[in-house]
């Protein structure tokens, strides 16, 4: 009974957060896409990510004050706002974006997702990450290269036109390699090698390193871990009826020359940079085996 109290105030609260920031946040969207200065653009834009840094903080007080999760959080000393990082971490349930928020927004740039440029079509979510200058991206698939090979690094180039206004200011990209979320059904059905990971794909990764054009230096590789033994949703997430959140932050430095490498073409660097990740995924299914707690 306590738990849906507890879950319903902090709904309630989660609502009203979105509400009382949709208005002035949808109201500098439409004037960024209506005015043509492209000075009131930049100020607007920093505006629409002040207020999504509000909203995140908001957020992060509810889950806080709501839940009375305990956070265990380690490696975070590293981090710094000025810093330009790409974030990965595993994947095990549509909680994990709000709990990244709550764990980062005191330590690095807002994240920002590389996404399908299909994704800008949709609606209100579409305006608010164009607003918010996350990079869509448009990948040609491979059976399209074979018929098309004139096409071959057109997305590439695109994609690096986009990622060119963050060169010159800190900037977090997320990408959760798994591309969906774990479960034991999944990672056998892919025959995963990990215990508790499906198989990471390492050309998202390598696509936003390569893109950067160096501009990105550090991974910050996040192992979340939920001190629950059934499935993490929202509600339960919201509601307190998880105890506590294992979050295991490792920042290392990203190879120089993956930055100049093509992964699809260059058959020696893919097979280099598949090495990498699997070593980083190793080691997080090993963070992932012991209990939570004691």
């Amino acid at each position: 009974m306590l738990h849906n109290l507890k879950g319903a105030i902090a709904l309630i609260l989660a609502v009203t957060n979105v509400l009382v920031i949709a208005i002035p946040f949808f109201s500098a969207v439409l004037f960024k896409f209506l005015l043509p200065s492209a000075a009131i653009k930049r100020g607007l834009t920093q505006l629409i990510t002040a207020l999504a840094w509000q909203y995140n903080r908001n957020n992060a007080w509810i889950f806080q004050g709501m839940s009375h999760i305990e956070w265990l959080i380690m490696g975070a000393e590293s981090l710094r706002k000025d810093g330009s990082y790409l974030v990965i971490a595993n994947h095990q349930s549509w909680a994990d974006i709000p709990v990244l928020q709550c764990v980062l927004e005191k330590h690095i740039p807002l994240l920002k997702f590389f996404l399908k440029k299909e994704l800008l079509f949709v609606p209100i979510l579409g305006a608010a990450w164009w607003a918010l200058d996350f990079p869509f991206m448009k990948r040609h698939s491979r059976e399209f290269l074979e018929k098309y090979p004139e096409k071959r690094g057109e997305d590439l180039a695109e994609t690096k036109r986009m990622c060119e206004r963050f060169k010159h200011s800190p900037v977090s990209v997320m990408n959760f390699l798994e591309g969906t979320r774990f479960s034991p059904e999944k990672r056998d059905a892919q025959q995963s090698p990990y215990q508790r990971l499906l198989k990471p794909k390492a050309g998202g990764a390598a696509l936003v390193i390569s893109s950067m054009g160096g501009g990105i230096q550090e991974l910050v590789d996040i192992t979340l871990r939920y001190d629950y033994d059934g499935e993490v949703n929202i509600w339960k997430l919201f509601s307190g009826q998880i105890p506590a959140i294992e979050i295991h932050i490792n920042t290392l430095p990203i190879p120089a020359h993956f930055a100049e490498k093509d992964y699809e073409s260059d058959q020696v660097h893919r097979q280099e940079f598949k090495g990498w990740i699997d070593a980083l995924w190793k080691e997080k299914d090993k963070k992932l085996s012991p209990p939570a707690t004691s």
